[in-house]
């Protein structure tokens, strides 16, 4: 599932990623030359990448019919929700990154929601003390925080989508009547949910089962979700009142109060996203930006700014020097961002000290090219002023979306309201309940987001749109797919397939310190020498298939003075780019 750790099904499509990860090694130190198991796609007019196919023939749709790149990134995520529950779906958060072309802008939009105003931290407590743990947990009513997701969809639509909701909802309807096949890595992690969920109140199986027992969908097998689309046509014909007004909101605060939970109706009202204004950092001539927290975006601007002071080309990719920089400039951006990144409404964040490079260069200071950091303290910036799926679309006007969104642990909470077609996301469970942590839980709050799309302009004018899935993982992957297009030249298909490593056992923004300095998994690319050599220094390498997120790109190339999207979808998923 998809933030959640853990293997993937040793299916034919992965067995050969293997291989071709291991190859890649091999290539890249005999050649200079990189695998990449599918070329890149080409097209002038539009281009859609997500991770599943039929999701990626939806937008494209949506665009043939004169829709924007808002209202394919709508219609795609819509279709998502639906065949790959185990990511998102409309009871998750959203964040987003638009390019307006007539602007020539940037606008970012941060579509999380916020905890129940009727649950305090003393009852939080008091709750937790009851399940005697001290940390808020992963299922049940407890991690429920107000989904985001249609909102953002509806502001996004307003102010950037030319055809109807209605129009951009309506693929994704058909098929939760109708039923589509369940594809391969979206069926086996599916199967985990009747054991999770197990227990719980609420319509789990009677939605997610194709028997109303347990029996999950296989590969292949046929799929609906009726209520799902009931739910689906009300935001169409009646938009974001739809969800959070009316007869869903009735449904969800009459099952939260008849079963314990804490969300309710004045809750969803309430809610609203908040446009913010991207943020950036200056990588080798490279503007990158990302969103600001409560999401972890700018910890791949940190990374990045520390790096800028090494020449990794020189250093080779994958190679020990490489890996050792790079691994120990993530515990540092970590300390940071288990101490700083939370809600701006409720703490003063230090944005611009963390993001100045002089505040980079010192805490390049900290990093020993020869010994693996066990433990590493937050910085002193001055405060100044002031499983998830990924999909990016661009339309023939240039308009381009980057968009991220998830119910975090996999499918979410384990909460299905009867009758709605959907999940309840967890994200409360990224709350600390340190009173003194800026990240500490509060009614009516944001929790810490890990969910975080990306976007390049070079030289003014968008270069890339481009996301990596899976919790922790992303800001790294950032990094990775960034530094192998702009340090070591790879294509942005290359640059996806490219093994990968992460590391864990960090500083978080729920409380939990490095002590040991952690251990850092690697794909099976990283060249076996690199391993000894890390180890050598201290770090605690292992091996590991699954845990490298997705990655959906789309680039922009001009070739005899024309526009060209060049997109990207790697094999870690089912998914596919497309464009026309």
């Amino acid at each position: 599932m998809s933030e959640m750790r853990g293997i993937q099904p040793v299916s034919f499509a992965l067995l050969t990623f293997a291989a071709a990860s291991s190859l890649d090694g091999q290539i890249d130190r005999i050649t200079g030359k990189n695998f990449a198991t599918r070329s890149e796609v080409l097209a002038i007019h539009g281009m859609v990448c997500t991770s599943v196919p039929a999701a990626t023939q939806v937008g494209l749709d949506i665009l043939k019919r004169g829709g924007s790149a808002v209202d394919a990134a709508i219609a795609a995520n819509a279709t998502l929700g639906l065949m790959e529950p185990v990511s998102n779906g409309i009871g998750g958060d959203l964040f987003a990154i638009v390019y307006s072309t007539k602007e020539n802008k940037l606008y970012g939009i941060n579509g999380s929601g916020r905890s129940p105003l009727g649950l305090s931290y003393d009852q939080m407590k008091t709750e937790l003390a009851k399940l005697h743990r001290q940390t808020i947990p992963p299922l049940g009513m407890l991690p429920i925080s107000v989904p985001g997701c249609v909102d953002a969809w509806a502001e996004l639509h307003k102010k950037f989508g030319k055809l109807k909701l209605s129009d951009d909802l309506a693929p994704a309807i058909r098929y939760a009547e109708e039923g589509f096949p369940v594809t391969d890595l979206i069926a086996y992690y599916w199967a985990f949910g009747p054991r999770l969920y197990k227990g719980l109140p609420g319509a789990f199986l009677e939605t997610y089962t194709l028997d109303g027992k347990g029996r999950t969908p296989a590969k292949g097998n046929i799929f609906k979700n009726p209520a799902l689309a009931t739910t689906l046509r009300l935001i169409g014909e009646r938009g974001r009142d739809g969800f959070y007004k009316g007869d869903v909101a009735d449904k969800i605060d009459a099952f939260m109060r008849a079963n314990g939970g804490f969300l309710r109706k004045t809750d969803l009202e309430k809610h609203k996203s908040t446009w913010v204004e991207p943020v950036s950092t200056n990588y080798r001539g490279y503007d990158v930006f990302e969103l600001p927290p409560n999401g972890q975006g700018i910890a791949t601007l940190q990374m990045l700014n520390i790096l800028e002071g090494f020449d990794l080309r020189a250093m080779g990719r994958n190679s020990p020097e490489t890996l050792q920089t790079m691994i120990e400039a993530k515990k540092i951006v970590w300390a940071d961002r288990a101490k700083f990144y939370a809600d701006p409404e409720f703490a003063k964040i230090p944005l611009a000290g963390l993001l100045s490079k002089k505040y980079a260069e010192e805490r390049r200071k900290l990093m020993d090219p020869n010994h693996a950091a066990k433990q590493v303290q937050a910085g002193n910036p001055a405060l100044g002023q002031g499983d998830t799926i990924y999909l990016c679309t661009a339309d023939d006007q240039g308009n381009m979306v980057s968009l991220i969104q998830s119910n975090y642990r996999g499918m979410g909470s384990g909460i299905v309201v009867p009758g709605l077609g959907f999940m309840f996301q967890d994200r409360g469970e990224l709350f600390s309940m340190d009173p003194q942590h800026a990240n500490v839980y509060a009614p009516g709050k944001r929790p810490f987001h890990t969910i975080i799309p990306g976007f390049v302009m070079k030289d003014g004018k968008p270069w890339e749109a481009f996301g990596v899935m899976g919790g922790d993982m992303q800001p790294q992957g950032h990094v990775q797919v960034l530094t192998n297009q702009i340090d070591f030249g790879l294509n942005v298909q290359e640059a996806g397939d490219a093994s990968r490593w992460h590391h864990e056992g960090d500083n978080e923004p729920t409380g939990e310190k490095m002590e040991n300095g952690g251990y850092v998994e690697v794909e099976s690319g990283v060249p076996y020498e690199s391993v000894r050599e890390l180890r050598k220094k201290g770090h605690d390498v292992r091996f590991d298939v699954g845990g490298y997120g997705g990655y959906q790109a789309i680039k922009v190339e001009l070739h005899d003075g024309r526009r060209v999207y060049v997109g990207a979808s790697e094999s870690r998923k089912d998914g596919m780019a497309a464009g026309y």
